[in-house]
């Protein structure tokens, strides 16, 4: 049954969203019931549980970062900045919003200094998120783009000929984009920074991107299919 129930319910769900998907939306299906009610209502039962989904992760990180710490590993207090992190940002999550009555009362006994009032929700979460996690992303990116720089110039190396054109297209990108070179180009004729843009990135760029995404498309259908067929089991624990 531990497995047999959750094969049942993923062919259900998978062929009942896929049926529909193909069906009219206003088409009656059993007890004058449409496609478009079955469409919804199987999306609401996957939003309940993706926050099951959600609830379990917060709860897998804060164990395994907690046991890392309890025993004394080199990077235990990274652990703990962590789990500090998880529990600020998760905590006044579940805050209700300023706009109700226990929101009223809770804002109001909060210290004018940490600046909910200015954010723009008011809420203590959009403070966080705004004054800590977005600069530290906003550095991270920073730090991230020398190492891009170096990896860059060691995979963008002229050996063959589809290196060479790789190197480039990426110097042409690289600087069109800079106000420096985008001046530059200007300067040799007003057309050209367009003809860039037309060229590479609306049409070589735009044309590998959606071979991609076909790509991906298509591998995510084929594992759709081996899932609702019940020849994929992963999610089961077995490879």
């Amino acid at each position: 049954m531990k497995r047999t129930v959750p094969i049942i319910l993923a062919i259900g769900s998978g062929a009942i969203l896929a049926i529909v998907f193909f069906l009219n939306p206003d088409f009656k299906l059993l007890f004058g019931v449409t496609s478009d009610n079955i469409k919804q209502e199987v999306l609401k039962w996957v939003t309940i549980v993706s926050g099951f989904t959600l609830i379990l992760g917060v709860v897998s990180i804060f164990r395994v970062n907690m046991k890392a710490f309890q025993q004394k590993k080199t990077d235990r207090w990274y652990k703990m900045v962590t789990i500090v992190s998880l529990l600020a940002m998760a905590i006044p999550g579940v805050f209700p919003g300023p706009a109700t009555e226990i929101g009223k009362t809770l804002y109001t006994y909060l210290p004018d200094w940490i600046g909910v009032y200015g954010s723009q929700n008011g809420i203590i979460v959009s403070w966080l998120f705004d004054h800590l996690d977005a600069p530290m992303m906003a550095t991270m990116f920073a730090t991230l783009a020398f190492y891009i720089a170096s990896a860059a110039y060691r995979a963008f190396r002229a050996r063959t000929l589809e290196a060479t054109l790789l190197l480039a297209a990426a110097l042409i990108v690289m600087f069109w984009r800079v106000p420096m070179g985008e001046a530059v180009l200007n300067a040799m004729s007003p057309d050209l920074p367009e003809w860039i843009n037309t060229i590479l990135m609306r049409g070589v760029n735009a044309s590998v991107q959606r071979g991609i995404i076909i790509g991906a498309a298509l591998g995510a259908a084929s594992m759709s299919l081996r899932i609702i067929l019940g020849i994929e089991r992963i999610y089961l624990g077995k490879t």
